[in-house]
């Protein structure tokens, strides 16, 4: 159709005529043609200038016009349009002709050139299009990428800019914030800039800061522009550039998380996996050469600890070098102190990219940086870098809150824990070395490690059932842990940091205290059999025994150890000297109670060599050695050496002795031990239990089997001891197989195999043999026990 109206003077009067002529209201057409009513107003009031090419179409095509009034529409917009700053206005007299379409108004802050090889980011490319194409111009989106140095947000952001220009054809307009500069540009400086960009010429720019930033959001309204502000420093240069109403987006890159930002969407980038890495590597130096050494561009993008920026430069590296292998760069790279210096390519190097963020701390921060890596746990609380910073804890907290936000720290999803990336630590133990004093560190290590070493051993002691009151011994009674479960938690969650802590302190002649430790480890250790440090612990205290002459301690600690060998690191060969050495002494002292453990820790041992009559032998000798004893620690290693000599007769066919002895198990569990609380006792008899369903299992008993393993199984999962409640699914699993139920023993088959495979428990290989069987129907199998407590 015509236009059907009359010639009206101005873009404005025109408009307001064909919408009345349409029967739309400014709301109707607003929607259809995808600009803001307010926009809309202000064209047809003539309060606005020109609209660009683009929106006129959009219009036109809302009001249903033809091809002849398109380009009335057209002609009429045309003279209140700014000229483009790059080209001259016309000379006096000169014909210019308006076309539809034509080349978009040149400018100085044309985004920077694609990367070709750009890898990756797809979801995150796939959000912010969407964010495009249902863009809301009464809310115009701000996306903020962000993340730790080295990710790739400019070149993300620059990546998304290009694949989306077509969605905003007023234009694509960056402006570098220079966020890492001593001092960042100024939201006035920048606004001129975009301003000016824009079209608005040089003299109509207002002189102070907000009024820049109100005439920005007014020209921002009837655009369909995207803006980048790149490499912002903080919320406050970012805050004045957002558009308030109109068809725009926002990329907003910073090192800085911007958490202070309201309403915007977030694009938190990650690092690469470790196929996409491969993929940046090959799209860099040519898949061939990926393709013939697969494996070492493999292990070149883990050194490069799958960031982006690092596999970049040593792409870089071997594309400059057509001729090298990339397994050269990996022995180069695998040397960790000097990785750093082969991370360089040019101008590009990372470690410029993390010394960019660094210099942007407060000292404090910068300190808490630096001596965080001297850590020993992968990851760390605030009490570890507030011991190693010499700071107070609240400090350190607002210092570790900083780091993160500054992409220099990983904070863990759910715990108050923070890690590095791998080549971050680098840089930190880099500027460690350049800043700090040796004798300040050493300070610092050693502050942490005393504290470190108290926690653990007060810690420790609550699961000693002599030792319950443990507040006096805590470094920070106030923040100690409150019950048995915290303590258990914090062990864990420390145990790298307070292991380093024991060899310090014992480095540094303090003997005593790493056989207090030890021994305060001793109860607990038997709660975490699957812990291979404990063999690291009770040597050092075996170690320290020897250095302070206390041969009664040494025989304790070889005990231990002999112990550790057997249970948590399943070494034989190494138990059994020990065990013995544990004998020599302890008899040489005359203590009793550690010949009686030493004679069982000797049996355990010959049981995995294979010499099961020597391990009888040795297990009979030690219950009746213990039952002479009158003290009650000797009738707990007694009920472990029962236990134990019933389980290796039931294991050579002889279940109807095990039974018996078993009994006698129950019976002394039952009476109790004076002075010992029932809650121990009560172990005891879980474990004994558990024994008797397994005798009763080799018996063909199977439905007498299954209340102890029931009984055992539960006792064992509330005490939070899965080292002790996995081997007892496993029996129970066993027993419910033999009685036919087998959707139940699938399900506590299938359990115990996967609680057996995170505790790495040699008996998982047992549950899968049970699974098959039930699977075939096949005749049971062996269902052996597993050794009693301590």
């Amino acid at each position: 159709m015509g236009t059907g109206t009359p010639a009206e003077a101005g873009f404005g009067g025109r408009l307001r005529a064909l919408r009345t002529a349409a029967g739309l209201s400014q709301e109707a057409l607003a929607q259809a043609a995808g600009v803001s009513v307010r926009a809309l107003s202000d064209l047809e009031r003539g309060r606005s200038r020109g609209p660009q090419r683009r929106t006129v179409e959009a219009l036109a095509a809302a009001l249903g016009l033809d091809a002849a009034g398109a380009r009335e529409l057209e002609r009429a917009a045309g003279p209140g349009r700014p000229r483009p700053r790059s080209a001259p206005a016309a000379p006096h007299g000169t014909r210019t002709t308006s076309t539809d379409t034509g080349p978009a108004p040149l400018h100085t802050l044309a985004l920077p050139r694609d990367l070709h090889d750009f890898t990756a980011r797809a979801p995150a490319l796939a959000r912010l299009r969407t964010l495009a194409e249902r863009l809301d111009p009464a809310h115009p989106p701000v996306a903020v990428i962000s993340g730790q140095p080295g990710l790739g947000k400019t070149a993300f952001a620059v990546h998304a800019a290009h694949a989306l220009a077509p969605h905003f054809p007023d234009g694509q307009f960056a402006v570098d914030l220079r966020g890492m500069d001593p001092r960042p540009t100024p939201p006035r400086d920048a606004c001129a800039r975009l301003l000016q960009a824009l079209g608005v010429a040089a003299g109509a720019v207002p002189a102070g800061t907000d009024d820049r930033c109100g005439l920005l959001r007014s020209v921002l309204r009837d655009r369909r522009a995207l803006i980048l502000l790149d490499n912002a420093a903080d919320e406050a240069q970012v805050r004045p550039l957002l558009p308030g109403h109109g068809p725009s987006l926002t990329l907003v890159t910073s090192r800085n998380s911007l958490a202070g930002l309201e309403a915007v969407h977030r694009a938190d980038l990650a690092l690469l996996r470790r196929e996409e890495a491969v993929e940046l590597l090959g799209r860099i130096i040519g898949p061939e050469r990926v393709r013939e050494e697969a494996q070492a561009a493999r292990d070149l993008t883990h050194l490069c600890g799958h960031l982006p920026l690092a596999v970049r430069i040593a792409g870089q590296r071997l594309a400059s070098r057509p001729a090298e292998r990339i397994g050269k760069l990996v022995t180069q790279l695998a040397a960790y102190e000097s990785r750093l210096d082969g991370l360089e390519a040019g101008s590009l190097r990372v470690r410029t990219a993390f010394a960019l963020s660094y210099r942007q701390l407060d000292p404090s921060a910068r300190t808490v940086f630096r001596r965080a890596s001297l850590a020993a746990n992968p990851d760390f609380s605030p009490r570890t870098a507030a011991l190693l910073a010499g700071l107070p804890v609240r400090l350190a907290a607002r210092c570790l809150d900083a780091l993160t936000g500054a992409g220099l720290l990983q904070p863990h999803p759910t715990a108050d824990r923070y890690r590095f990336h791998d080549l971050l630590a680098l840089f930190a133990a880099e500027q460690l070395a350049e800043e700090d004093d040796p004798a300040d560190i050493a300070t610092a290590e050693d502050r942490t490690a005393r504290w470190m070493l108290r926690r653990a051993t007060a810690a420790a002691l609550r699961f000693d059932a002599d030792h319950r009151d443990t507040s006096g011994d805590d470094p920070d009674p106030a923040t100690a842990p409150r019950d048995n479960e915290e303590a258990h938690g914090w062990l864990e969650a420390e145990r790298a940091q307070w292991l380093a802590a024991l060899g310090r302190v014992q480095a540094a002649g303090r003997h005593q205290e790493v056989i207090d430790a030890a021994e305060a480890m001793h109860w607990f250790s038997d709660r975490t059999l699957h812990w291979e440090l404990w063999v690291e612990v009770f040597r050092r205290a075996v170690d320290s025994a020897r250095a302070l002459g206390s041969r009664r301690d040494e025989a304790v600690h070889l005990n231990y150890l002999a112990w550790a060998y057997n249970q948590c690191v399943y070494d034989p060969a190494a138990a059994l000297p020990t065990a013995e050495a544990a004998l020599e002494v302890a008899c040489e002292v005359g203590d009793q109670l550690q010949v009686g453990w030493a004679l069982g820790y000797a049996a355990g041992a010959l049981t995995r060599l294979g010499r099961t009559d020597e391990a009888i032998t040795r297990l009979q000798e030690s219950a009746a050695h213990l039952a002479g004893q009158s003290c009650a620690q000797s009738r707990l290693a007694e009920l472990s050496a029962l236990n134990a000599l019933g389980q290796q007769l039931r294991q050579v066919g002889r279940a109807a002795e095990a039974l018996v002895i078993h009994r006698r198990s129950e019976a002394i569990c039952r009476a109790g031990i004076p002075g010992k609380p029932e809650e121990l006792i009560g172990l005891y008899l879980a474990s004994t239990r558990q024994h008797i369903g397994n005798d009763l299992v080799a018996l063909r008993r199977w439905n007498e089997a299954e209340s102890p393993l029931r009984y055992a199984l539960a006792h064992f999962e509330a005490a939070r001891m899965p080292a002790w409640s996995e081997p007892s699914r496993l029996d129970l699993g066993i027993a419910l197989r033999h009685l036919a139920r087998h959707v139940e023993a699938r399900e506590t088959l299938t359990a115990a195999r996967e609680g057996l495979i995170r505790l790495n428990n040699p008996r998982q290989l047992e549950a899968v043999a049970e699974l098959d069987a039930l699977d075939g129907d096949m005749a049971p199998g062996r269902a052996p026990g597993h050794v009693g407590s301590r």
